[in-house]
C-alpha cells in the first residue's frame, strides 16, 4: 500500500502545469507563424497569451525547484565549513533568513504590481493586468514559507553539490 506524499503530488502537478503552458505556447506560436507566412494574417492574441504563459511557467518552475534543491547554490564557502558544525549551522540559519527576507521583499513588490494591475486590462485579450505579477507573488510566498519552515526546523544545508563547479 502506497502512502500519499503531498510534495511529490505538488511536484507532479507543477510539472503538468509547466508542460501545459509550454504546449499551449508552442501551439499558439506555431499556428501564428503558419498563418502569418502562409496566409498573410496572424492571431494578435498569440503573442500576449504566450507571454502570460511563459511568466507563469517560469515561476511555477522556480517554486518547484526550491524544495528539490535545484536553484543555483554557491556551496564553495559552505563546503569549507564542513568540519565546523557550529559555523555550518550558523551559515544555514543565515542563508535561510536571507532567503525569507528576499522572498518577503519580492512578495511585497509583486503585491504592489498585482494591485496596480487589477484595473489594467491587457491590450489584446483583455485579461486583468494582475495576472502577470501574480505568479511572482505566489512563488515568493511559497518559497518564503518553505525556507521559513526549514529555518524553524533547523534543517541542515544540503551539500550534495560537490561535483558541480560553482
Amino acid at each position: 500500500m502506497s502512502t500519499f506524499n503531498a510534495s511529490s503530488a505538488a511536484l507532479r502537478m507543477a510539472r503538468i502545469a509547466m508542460a501545459a503552458c509550454l504546449g499551449v505556447m508552442a501551439l499558439a506560436v506555431f499556428i501564428n507563424v503558419v498563418l502569418r507566412y502562409g496566409f498573410g494574417a496572424g492571431i494578435a492574441a498569440s503573442e500576449e497569451l504566450s507571454r502570460l504563459l511563459f511568466v507563469w511557467m517560469v515561476f511555477i518552475g522556480a517554486t518547484a525547484a526550491y524544495p528539490a534543491g535545484e536553484h543555483m547554490a554557491f556551496t564553495s564557502l559552505v563546503g569549507l565549513l564542513k568540519g565546523r558544525p557550529r559555523a555550518l549551522a550558523f551559515m544555514a540559519v543565515l542563508i535561510r533568513a536571507l532567503v525569507v527576507l528576499a522572498c518577503g521583499l519580492l512578495a511585497w513588490g509583486a503585491w504592489q504590481q498585482v494591485v496596480v494591475g487589477l484595473d489594467s486590462p491587457s491590450v489584446v485579450m483583455g485579461y486583468s493586468g494582475a495576472l502577470l505579477p501574480l505568479p511572482v507573488l505566489l512563488c515568493a510566498v511559497a518559497i518564503g514559507v518553505m525556507a521559513l519552515l526549514e529555518l524553524l526546523r533547523r534543517a541542515p544545508l544540503q551539500l550534495d553539490h560537490e561535483s558541480d563547479v560553482e
